[in-house]
């Protein structure tokens, strides 16, 4: 007789499996989607992408006529050292980009540019990788998850860093595996996942101490107040060097979450699980389970448009981005990428456009796909270097003569 964990997987595995065939193999687009044509952008927009393979950040301009690389700057600090920029986080004036370097010995940093120059003007040592990273909506502060890939198995910490200054004011203990560091639109709240905890965690940014944590398998979510129990994570099942590449075993239902998204408005949470190739959607109010909606293979890392109605996955384990309406958790489109091992995604401000990273295999380069938000195709694609990742969006402006 089957147990319920493994009845529980087999039936999610047949509904994802019905989702897909259901929505056709030419992109899979809702129909009313595949019908219109994308139209040529009448903006350029820039978007900044970190490829940790080659420590080097570029800044990719895309408009009428295409997407390019406009220029690239080396984040490295020895030639015999890969310092692996992994995440990147513009500040909200546009002035400023900021880049973890998680390689180091045996410490990481986060390193801070100007945004029209590419000339350093800081940097400060954080933990034990510093991965993903969000510039507070001031401008004041940076939240850095210290991921801790390459250390024990043990919790690790939230690092804030106080961008004027590039001092570290705060670090704070959260669980194992910590990633995908956002902040509300009103400042208010830092959330992150732990990818061996099966956690969410909000910290409240007035107090910098954790407000509220929630248990994200399937079956026993439950949000409850105050700190996660601080212990070592059981690694057994759980993919460590992959990072999200592994599929679940048979039978396994739990989450391995690597992606913490709130909603513009703060009223909701999604969280990526990559384990079970789902979305959870929490209250934020309520601290309650609103629901799981089924997502691509190995979603990753999330994005949504300003406006709050489109929610973006990317799929790491397939060679696809998701585009989900959110008020009824469909998803609009699965679009295909240009290579596989998909990893970051940002939004353009007026929401028309998606820029996804690809990171790659073998010796293939990175690359950042467009997608239309409004077409739900892939417009242009770009090649950088190897491993694209960490993303953010800076500006649109008027066509370039």
């Amino acid at each position: 007789m089957m147990g319920g964990a493994g009845l529980l997987a087999r039936r999610h595995a047949a509904f994802t499996a019905l989702i897909v065939v259901s929505l056709g193999a030419q992109g899979r687009l809702v129909p009313e989607a595949r019908a219109r044509q994308p139209v040529p952008p009448s903006r350029d927009y820039l978007v900044f992408v970190a490829s940790e393979g080659v420590d080097r950040v570029a800044l990719i301009r895309f408009g009428p006529r295409g997407a390019t690389i406009e220029r690239e700057r080396y984040v490295g600090w020895a030639p015999t050292e890969l310092a692996g920029p992994h995440g990147l986080g513009v500040s909200p004036d546009g002035k400023h980009y900021f880049v973890s370097t998680a390689h180091g010995t045996p410490y990481g940093r986060l390193q801070k540019y100007d945004a029209e120059t590419n000339a350093a003007e800081g940097h400060v040592l954080l933990g034990n990788f510093p991965a993903t990273l969000q510039v507070s909506p001031d401008g004041y502060l940076a939240y850095v998850v210290n991921f801790n890939l390459h250390g024990e198995m043990e919790p690790s910490d939230v690092s804030v860093v106080a961008t004027g200054e590039m001092v570290e004011i705060a670090r704070i203990k959260t669980c194992t595996m910590p990633h995908g560091s956002r902040v509300t639109a009103d400042g208010s709240k830092h959330y992150s996942v732990c990818m061996m905890d099966e956690m969410l965690v909000e910290i409240d940014t007035r107090t910098l101490k954790i407000a509220r944590h929630f248990l994200l398998t399937a079956g026993s979510e439950m949000g409850m107040t105050g700190a996660p129990p601080l212990r070592g994570a059981d690694t057994v099942g759980h993919d460590m060097g992959g990072h999200g590449m592994e599929p679940p075993k048979p039978g396994d239902i739990s989450c391995q979450p690597t992606w913490a998204q709130p909603s513009p408005d703060g009223t909701r949470i999604w969280v990526a699980c990559n384990k079970s190739s789902e979305i959870v959607e929490i209250d934020a109010r309520a601290w309650k389970l609103v629901r799981r909606i089924p997502a691509g293979p190995g979603v990753y890392n999330l994005g949504v448009t300003h406006d709050g109605s489109r929610l973006i996955g990317t799929n790491k384990r397939d060679q696809s981005v998701s585009v989900f309406d959110v008020s009824s958790g469909r998803e609009l489109a699965r679009i295909p990428t240009t290579r596989k091992v998909v990893h970051g995604v940002t939004v353009s401000d007026d929401d028309r456009y998606a820029f996804v990273s690809v990171e790659r295999t073998g010796s293939q380069p990175g690359t950042v796909d467009v997608i239309d938000l409004d077409t739900l195709k892939k417009v242009a694609s770009v090649e950088v270097g190897q491993q694209a990742g960490g993303i953010d969006f800076w500006k649109s402006e008027p066509v370039r003569p």
